[in-house]
């Protein structure tokens, strides 16, 4: 397979300026810091929309939270598996990072890794790794490189169990739960995600710990945590 990672060098290095995390022009709303009576954890920004802080100052961070984040996946078995392997590899090369230096780096990841394709990764090897390692603009971290490729020969044994990865996450989705009412009433884990992750680590992933399945539950929209007086999503993408 080494060769056709090496056809996609020549489109990364028009990437490597753009989303340098030093240089790329993220543009984004004023934000107003009233009105009095917002949740806590909301901002009210200058284009109308209420986000949260985190989602609040930086233009990658409100396209995000406005489009994609807690959007569910979509209702093709092979377009969900797809997206939710990309959203799985995401939160895991985000650990210790922050998610606006993963967004401003995602085209990077689509092009070096064949845009998240789990066939097309699960019969890369080293040579494959190395040379992703050397591609401009990319995370030079080996380990979360090489959980990709190997979480992506998971995803394709998974298919041998019903519903493959997507069924497998989706198994784990909890009661649905009242709105929360501040940023406070937000876990950081709970004991679905303890359990997928426990389930996805006898199967082989890595990079799958119980916050970091947390937060792809949310991404997923398998939890609701838009705080109560958030803006809605916007614009669906399928």
């Amino acid at each position: 397979m080494y060769g056709k990672v090496i056809n996609i060098s020549s489109q990364l290095d028009r990437f490597e300026d753009v989303f340098d995390e030093g240089s790329y022009d993220d543009a984004m709303p004023g934000v107003d810091e009233g009105p009095v009576g917002l949740a806590e954890g909301l901002v009210l920004c200058s284009d109308g929309r209420v986000r949260p802080s985190w989602a609040a100052f930086s233009g990658l961070l409100c396209d995000y939270y406005d489009t994609e984040w807690g959007r569910p996946l979509p209702d093709d078995p092979i377009l969900a598996e797809k997206d939710l392997f990309e959203r799985l590899s995401l939160e895991g090369l985000q650990a210790g990072l922050s998610w606006s230096l993963i967004l401003q780096k995602r085209e990077i990841f689509r092009l070096a890794l064949a845009d998240f394709d789990p066939e097309v990764l699960s019969l890369w090897d080293e040579r494959d790794l190395e040379f992703v390692l050397e591609c401009p603009g990319i995370i030079r971290n080996p380990s979360k490189i090489g959980a990709v490729l190997s979480n992506a020969r998971a995803t394709i044994a998974l298919r041998d169990e019903p519903g493959g990865l997507v069924g497998l996450v989706r198994s784990f989705t909890p009661e649905a739960q009242p709105l929360p009412l501040s940023s406070a009433d937000i876990p950081t884990w709970t004991e679905e995600s303890k359990q997928l992750a426990k389930a996805l680590r006898k199967r082989g992933f890595k990079y799958v710990g119980p916050k970091t399945m947390y937060a792809l539950m949310q991404a997923t929209g398998l939890v609701d945590d838009r705080i109560l007086g958030a803006s809605p999503l916007i614009e669906p993408m399928y």
